[in-house]
């Protein structure tokens, strides 16, 4: 921290993140664990990419979403683990102001875009219109916090209890009034939860009204099977979700939210290519042929 100009406090120039545990000598777990972590969710959601690119049959709209959503998968955990493992390696982690807001900035961008995506899912008629609209609201959400947040004084203590530069333990080292912070909040909550939750619930009534209609029992099973892995990743995208932001302001919640950040952000990317589409036959043939060097077939 720097004195400002006005001699009479200081200035916060760099945040120092205690991470997931302060003891040296425990600190190589977790960096093994999570360095395994980020190689597997990069080669899972790189196989999907690959698969939906080479594989002719797999260029349907469905299967762009599922890559939109594996470049998303891959894009926030290189946000955040890969600058933690570096902290792993040196056993000290301190963040320049200006890289925690871009931290700041970006983490909620490509989560707010992944949170509309799995709207557009399941309306995926509309599939350009929908996507532009994912990408401009997640985009506005983000600038809007991380300019509200840039724009107040850091000038007390500067040790954030997370391992990443998140929106709620930042808010909590703020000197300022954070009561426009809190009413920003809300209303990307709004947007960003609420709404798509309540959009989502509407068009799988429609589904499961259409399911229920089908006289087969085979049939039944594979619709509902077909809708499972989309409300899989909706159900646990959202309850992580709230689960970090329901406690906003208060102290002793960033200890206890510090397991479910790393089951949202680490964890959850591993899984989804999993649950959407290395199960899937088609894509694990694509990825068959490209292992052995098959051309696909004409």
């Amino acid at each position: 921290m720097e004195p400002d100009d006005l001699g009479n406090r200081t200035t916060v120039t760099e945040f120092i993140l205690l991470g997931l545990t302060e003891n040296v000598d425990l600190q190589s777990i977790p960096f093994v664990v999570f360095f395994f972590a980020y190689i597997v969710t990069v080669g899972g959601n790189f196989s999907t990419l690959t698969a939906i690119l080479v594989e002719p049959k797999l260029h349907t709209s469905m299967y762009l979403f599922l890559g939109i959503l594996s470049l998303l998968d891959f894009g926030y955990i290189t946000v955040t683990v890969p600058p933690m493992l570096v902290c792993l390696l040196v056993h000290h982690c301190r963040v320049p102001y200006a890289a925690c807001l871009s931290q700041l900035f970006l983490f909620p961008l490509l989560v707010g875009v992944h949170c509309h995506l799995l709207t557009t899912m399941a309306y995926d008629r509309y599939l350009g219109a929908l996507v532009g609209i994912c990408c401009t609201v997640s985009f506005i959400n983000a600038l809007t916090h991380t300019v509200a947040v840039a724009v107040l004084d850091f000038c007390g203590p500067n040790i954030v209890n997370n391992f990443y530069c998140d929106l709620p333990p930042l808010l909590q080292l703020l000197c300022s009034s954070i009561h426009l912070n809190g009413q920003l909040l809300f209303v990307g909550a709004t947007f960003m939860g609420v709404i798509p939750m309540i959009l989502i619930s509407v068009s799988y009534a429609h589904v499961a009204a259409a399911v229920l209609r089908i006289w087969s029992a085979e049939g039944r099973k594979k619709a509902f099977s077909t809708c499972g892995s989309h409300l899989t990743v909706v159900c646990i995208f959202y309850v992580t979700g709230c689960f970090i932001y329901m406690y906003l302001g208060s102290v002793s919640a960033s200890d206890k939210d510090k397991g479910i950040g790393i089951f949202n952000t680490i964890l959850r990317p591993i899984l989804n290519p999993v649950i959407y589409s290395l199960r899937n036959l088609d894509v694990q043939g694509t990825l068959k042929r490209v292992l052995i060097g098959k051309r696909p077939p004409s």
